[in-house]
């Protein structure tokens, strides 16, 4: 058993100019002033109310409430027209294929609805790669672990037969707590330096490179 999990935003694809515009839109919406487009990337990976939350942890709970919500029908209207785009990051959909003919079992953990991923995945052909696919609708908001051990109980595998590969601090803590190795990738939101504070045995810039670091961590 070989289990890599991959967070989705930042990991698996590029999201993050239709994330920057649904979170200006959003607060926008319930009159405020939206938030820098950098902060806006940052936050990219935790569950919705927890990423506002940490935008702007003045708001009280309505307020909260109410930019979640329309963040999320603005990005649902974003899709349903045909205008999101979510391309996957150079090499990646061949490193799924080559992982799941090697015989390893792939799984997602993200801060995405399920309605999101699902979508996701079917627009690139490769729903069918994964074993497991654990989202914020189900979850506490990264870094709590409890999507990434649901995914280790739904695959059958153990802490050390798993990896969990993504692109922020909060993948790496949520791996690292419950004794799953982490592996950085360099193309997403957070720098190198934070992902190996956090706790990632290495931080891999291109999808061969990540190929690699996962043969290394469980051979």
């Amino acid at each position: 058993m070989r289990l890599a999990v991959f967070d989705c935003d930042g990991t698996l694809v590029d999201g993050q100019a239709d994330v920057c515009w649904a979170m200006a839109r959003a607060f926008a919406r319930a009159g405020l002033e939206a938030p820098d487009n950098q902060a806006v990337r940052r936050i990219v990976g935790l569950s919705l109310p927890a990423a506002v939350r940490s935008l702007a942890p003045a708001l009280s709970d309505d307020q909260n409430r109410a930019v979640t919500e329309f963040y999320r029908s603005s990005f649902r209207a974003r899709r349903e027209e045909g205008l999101l785009d979510e391309p996957l990051y150079d090499g990646i959909a061949d490193l799924l294929h080559a992982l799941h003919h090697a015989g390893w079992s792939l799984a997602v953990a993200t801060g995405k609805s399920d309605r999101g991923l699902a979508a996701c995945l079917a627009t690139h052909g490769i729903s069918d790669l994964f074993v497991s696919l654990q989202t914020a609708d189900r979850h506490p908001s990264k870094p709590h672990p409890a999507m990434l051990e649901a995914a280790l109980s739904e695959a059958g595998a153990l802490p050390s037969q798993a990896v969990m590969i993504g692109d922020t601090s909060f993948d790496m803590v949520m791996a690292r707590s419950i004794g799953v190795a982490a592996i950085g990738v360099g193309w997403g939101y957070h720098d190198p330096e934070e992902l190996l504070a956090s706790g990632a045995r290495t931080v891999a810039e291109t999808a061969a490179a990540l190929a690699a670091a996962l043969e290394e961590t469980l051979p």
